[in-house]
C-alpha cells in the first residue's frame, strides 16, 4: 500500500484548491480579483489546476484607481488574456464622474474610494461572491478574517460576528443583495507565495525585481516619484535600485533598497527581512486601524 504525504506547499496548494472549488460548487455569480500582484497571480494558478481543462467558471475583477504602477496594468491585461478569462475593470475615474465616488476635498489617496466603486462593481454583475488574495499575515485586521467571510446588503464586514469554520465546512449561505468574500491564500505567508511561484515558475510584474527609480524620502520609507504626487522643492530626489514587496497605489507603495534580481534573491531577502511586508504602505501605516475601518465599510 503507497502512502502519499504532502509537503508544506503541497498542503497549502490542497487547501486553497479545495476552498476555490467550493466557490464554484456554492456560489452563483462568483468573480476573482485580480490585480497583477503577487497574491492574485497564485490564485490565477490555483484556478487554473481547481478546474483546467474546463475554463476558469468565473470572471476576474479589477478596481483601477488610476494610480497603479503602469507595469502592474501592463502585466494585469496580459496574463488575463493568456488564460483567455474575461476581466472586468472598474476605475475609480468613472465611479467619482458618475457620483458613486465621493473624494473629499484635497484627498489624494483613492483608497477610500474603491470600497464604493467595489460594491458597486458587485451590485451590477450581481457577484455574489468575490475571491481575493489577503493573507491573514499580512496585517492585524486581515488576520480576523475567516476562509468565507460574509459581507451584509451594505458590502459591511463585522469582524465579531463571523461564521463557523469547523473541519473544512463552510456556510455559504448568503441572501439577495449580500456577498461572500473568500481567501483561499488564508493560510499562506509572503514566503510561502515566493516559495510556490519559484515552484510553478510564475511570472510576476518587473517591479518586484530590483531596478533603478527615482524616488524621495516622506514618513520613513522611499517613495516613487509620479505626477500624482510630485516632490517638494525641499525634498530631494534620489536614483535608487529598489523593488516593492506588496504593491498599491504609486503614491502609498513604499520601495525598498534591494540587489534582488531573481526569485531566489527575493527568497533570501524575505528570509531575513525583519520589518512586515505591509510596513512598507504609506496607507497601513498612518494609522493601525486603516485596514480594519476600510474592510468593515466594504473594502478588499
Amino acid at each position: 500500500m503507497t502512502s502519499y504525504h504532502l509537503d508544506h506547499l503541497q498542503y497549502l496548494e490542497t487547501e486553497a484548491i479545495h476552498v476555490m472549488r467550493e466557490v464554484a460548487a456554492e456560489f452563483e455569480r462568483p468573480a476573482l480579483l485580480f490585480s497583477g500582484g503577487k497574491d492574485s497571480i497564485c490564485l490565477l494558478r490555483l484556478a487554473e489546476k481547481a478546474f483546467r481543462p474546463s475554463d476558469i467558471p468565473m470572471p476576474f475583477l479589477n478596481v483601477d484607481t488610476g494610480h497603479h504602477f503602469p507595469e502592474l496594468n501592463t502585466f494585469r491585461d496580459k496574463r488575463a488574456a493568456e488564460l483567455g478569462g474575461k476581466l472586468i475593470i472598474r476605475k475609480v475615474e468613472d465611479a467619482i464622474a458618475a457620483g458613486i465616488a465621493h473624494p473629499s476635498p484635497g484627498e489624494i489617496s483613492r483608497n477610500r474610494l474603491q470600497i464604493p466603486t467595489l460594491l458597486a462593481a458587485l451590485e451590477e454583475f450581481r457577484f455574489d461572491c468575490a475571491i481575493g488574495g489577503a493573507r491573514r499575515d499580512e496585517e492585524k485586521a486581515r488576520a480576523k478574517e475567516r476562509f468565507f467571510s460574509f459581507r451584509d446588503a451594505f458590502g459591511q464586514w463585522d469582524p465579531k460576528n463571523q461564521r463557523p469554520e469547523i473541519w473544512n465546512l463552510y456556510n455559504a449561505r448568503v441572501n439577495p443583495g449580500e456577498n461572500m468574500r473568500v481567501f483561499p491564500l488564508s493560510n499562506w505567508t509572503e514566503m510561502d507565495v515566493w516559495e510556490y511561484i519559484k515552484r510553478e515558475q510564475l511570472e510576476v510584474p518587473t517591479i518586484y525585481f530590483s531596478h533603478q527609480r527615482q524616488a524621495v524620502r516622506r514618513g520613513g520609507q522611499w517613495l516613487p516619484v509620479s505626477d500624482i504626487l510630485p516632490p517638494t522643492p525641499k525634498e530631494e530626489v534620489r536614483e535608487l535600485t529598489v523593488r516593492v514587496r506588496t504593491i498599491g497605489d504609486i503614491i502609498s507603495t513604499g520601495l525598498v533598497e534591494s540587489p534582488a534580481t531573481t526569485v531566489d534573491d527575493i527568497i533570501a531577502e524575505i528570509a531575513a527581512a525583519r520589518v512586515t511586508e505591509r510596513g512598507s504602505r504609506a496607507d497601513d501605516k498612518a494609522s493601525e486601524a486603516a485596514m480594519e475601518d476600510r474592510k468593515k465599510q466594504g473594502y478588499f
